[in-house]
């Protein structure tokens, strides 16, 4: 009997912010992998090590969480004024299915360490010490990150004293900036706020009627009161993710936000498009322990939220929620507003379940729409590996 040959493709694993995933360059993958369809998905499933019925992508590089169950593939960029195209795929860890209708905040900032030291950026735009600026075109969402990339000796700098909660050991800064962060998203007519509303009442069968926020902004997502639906914003991942009625009830206020939003024309249809929106809960500030035991103060937050990722509540926060957070905050009159006091701010310190993040929008309103410049948060990007990753030939 024959058997086909496993074949390899250069690859490098990256940690960027608090999630990990598989790199590529699009001229290394296959060619019937170098544009979109079946071909592209059913490679980086079998990369990820998805599907997979035991939910553990033991034969993959996959870390079986949503943080951890990612890919991306970079180009140089087609788009004027732009370095890089940046596409991300979020893979399902139980279904054979990727999803591309959204960004990874989190691995955003591993996109411009990758790019420099792969050549996909001009060599004379790297200084040889100091701060390269890194000029991304997010294809998901079709809009612009500016990474700060810190550069030593001609090189990429991973090291330094940046500490991020949700991440174990410090690294260097890379700051982002995501630029007119408001999503262009189907179905929505680019509007911020899709219903034209900054606090909706959302009904939602077997819940009730909830107040929700309902936003695009670095991500769709739909932002409700931690009050509303039986928590305090204080929730570690154990008290979320081991209720399967919780689960349920949250993925179901999930599917009617989207279609609120204009996301999806049915809740059924909430299956297939798992990576986007996201659902979060916000509280004011309290006293809690965070995942690793440190004790965060209300003092140093302005807001608790806590959001669900892929299912599951995230171990921290997803990066293009915190942009939907800051962007939200900036706003007067929303949940996430409201929840850090009200009034203008254009910057908030929020808790999430490793500890706490800075988020930073600027907000104006024109004509009674409002619009946000950009928003500015900083993470940290590794290479964990490199090397070519093995897949069978088929």
């Amino acid at each position: 009997m024959a058997h086909t040959a496993q074949i390899k493709i250069p690859a490098t694993y990256m940690r960027g912010g608090t999630s990990k995933g598989v790199f590529f360059r699009l001229e290394d993958l296959p060619e019937t992998a170098q544009v979109p369809g079946p071909a592209r998905d059913a490679l980086l499933l079998r990369v990820i090590g998805s599907p997979d019925p035991y939910a553990k992508q033991i034969d993959g590089m996959g870390g079986a969480t949503s943080s951890t169950s990612k890919a991306v593939i970079l180009s140089k960029s087609i788009k004027p004024e732009h370095d890089v195209d940046y596409l991300f795929g979020q893979v399902s860890i139980d279904a054979p299915f990727v999803d591309w209708s959204g960004n990874c905040g989190n691995l955003s900032a591993a996109v411009g360490p990758f790019a420099i030291s792969n050549g996909l950026v001009d060599a004379a735009r790297i200084p040889h010490n100091g701060v390269a600026v890194v000029r991304i075109w997010q294809a998901n969402i079709g809009k612009t990150i500016i990474a700060h990339v810190p550069i030593t000796d001609g090189q990429v700098q991973e090291t330094g004293d940046f500490e991020l909660d949700g991440v174990t050991f410090p690294a260097a800064e890379v700051q982002l900036a995501f630029m007119d962060p408001a999503a262009e998203e189907e179905g929505t007519g680019g509007a911020m706020f899709p219903t034209g509303n900054r606090v909706d009442d959302l009904e939602v069968p077997g819940v009730g009627t909830l107040k929700a926020t309902l936003i695009n902004a670095g991500i769709p997502t739909i932002f409700v009161n931690a009050s509303d639906i039986g928590y305090t914003g204080t929730e570690l991942q154990d008290a979320i993710n081991g209720d399967p009625q919780a689960l349920s009830r949250l993925e179901t206020i999930r599917a009617h936000g989207a279609v609120r939003m204009g996301l999806i024309a049915s809740v059924e249809d909430a299956a297939k498009r798992q990576h986007t929106p996201k659902v979060a809960f916000v509280a004011k500030p309290s006293d809690y322990l965070s995942s690793s035991g440190k004790r965060v103060s209300a003092n140093d937050t302005d807001l608790l939220v806590r959001a669900m990722s892929m299912g599951k509540l995230h171990h921290a926060m997803m990066g293009t929620a915190a942009v939907a957070i800051g962007t939200a905050a900036a706003i007067p009159g929303t949940l996430v507003n409201l929840a850090a006091g009200g009034g203008e701010r254009t910057a908030v310190r929020f808790g999430h379940p490793s500890g706490t993040l800075r988020v930073g929008a600027e907000a104006v309103e024109v004509g009674g729409e409002w619009k946000v410049k950009k928003a500015i948060m900083s993470r940290s990007a590794r290479v964990l590996m490199e090397g070519w990753v093995r897949v069978p030939g088929d």
